[in-house]
């Protein structure tokens, strides 16, 4: 259990984000593919199944029974399984997701600005409890978690599915913990995201933008900041400033200063890329979904 303890600065510096990012995202749909999930969950288990080793399905090794504790620093690079199930089991349907999170945060929004944040905190899973000033989490380990004028970052998950949530430690630069929680879908939902297979317009958006742009151009559909895109991708600071600049003289991306950081997000033009406008391919029968990564300079590329 992880008691997450406020004072009245952190009740401030509560906010909602749409996703903790790919890699942790990935790292928690490896979990459910070894672990199992729940029913709505059951055929997008299937399709994994289809195009992925078996050995895919069992618990990265040294992880704890049942439960893996993800830093957030993960990355979609190096060894192990972790490229490969976000290339064919999480990336197909990556933007159907991110659009399905996005409502998400809106109705948890609506919460908060009728009820205030101690009701979006109270409200955020039947399982997780609010008493002021301590949110308590069930599962993982048995920890207290001050976040000491921090605040917190609320990530709902369709991949977490063991517990009902589960806190992700800063990195030393960042600021904020985050708290990923379990969004259990509903089977209409879940139909529509795991249902048909997606078409796969990577292809022609890579061809058109380059692999590593295109993967910036989706990772930003939700928005975020340049370190925020250079952690999601797994480059460097520099690098992800530069594709974000080529994207925004593009067209294809807006970048807003607050203070000291500024804040990237796609463009209707963008967004039309995404969705396929104008990128239409018949979808191959029996071709695995894929979706090309980025490379990184200490691993192999993902496409």
């Amino acid at each position: 259990m992880q008691r997450i303890h406020f004072d009245s600065g952190d009740l401030l510096r509560v906010s909602l984000r749409a996703t903790a990012g790919a890699a942790i995202e990935t790292a928690l749909a490896q979990h459910q593919l070894a672990v199992g999930g729940n029913a709505c969950s059951a055929v997008w288990r299937r399709q994994a199944a289809a195009c992925l080793p078996r050995r895919a399905f069992t618990p990265p090794a040294g992880s704890p029974p049942g439960d893996p504790e993800i830093p957030a620093g993960t990355r979609l690079t190096g060894d192990g399984f972790l490229p490969e199930v976000w290339r064919r089991a999480v990336a197909p349907y990556w933007d159907r997701l991110v659009g399905q999170l996005e409502a998400e945060c809106d109705a948890r929004g609506r919460i908060a600005m009728a009820g205030g944040v101690q009701q979006l905190l109270a409200t955020l899973h039947p399982r997780i409890r609010w008493r002021n000033p301590v949110l308590t989490v069930p599962g993982g380990p048995d920890e207290d978690v001050h976040l000491d004028g921090r605040g917190l970052v609320l990530c709902p998950s369709v991949f977490l599915s063991h517990r009902p949530g589960m806190v992700v430690r800063p990195r030393p630069n960042d600021e904020r913990v985050l708290l990923v929680f379990e969004v259990p879908l509903d089977p209409r939902v879940a139909e529509r995201i795991w249902g048909a297979p997606p078409r796969p317009q990577s292809a022609s958006l890579n061809a058109l933008v380059g692999r590593t742009r295109a993967a910036a151009l989706r990772v930003l559909r939700v928005g975020c900041t340049t370190s925020q895109l250079a952690d999601r991708l797994g480059i460097s600071a520099a690098g992800a400033s530069q594709h974000a600049s080529v994207l925004r003289e593009a067209g294809l991306i807006t970048t807003r200063r607050f203070r000291n950081t500024v804040l990237h997000t796609v463009t209707p033009l963008g967004i039309a890329l995404l969705d396929g406008h104008g990128f239409g391919s018949s979808w191959r029968a029996g071709a695995p979904p894929r979706l090309a990564a980025v490379p990184s300079r200490s691993a192999p590329a993902l496409g």
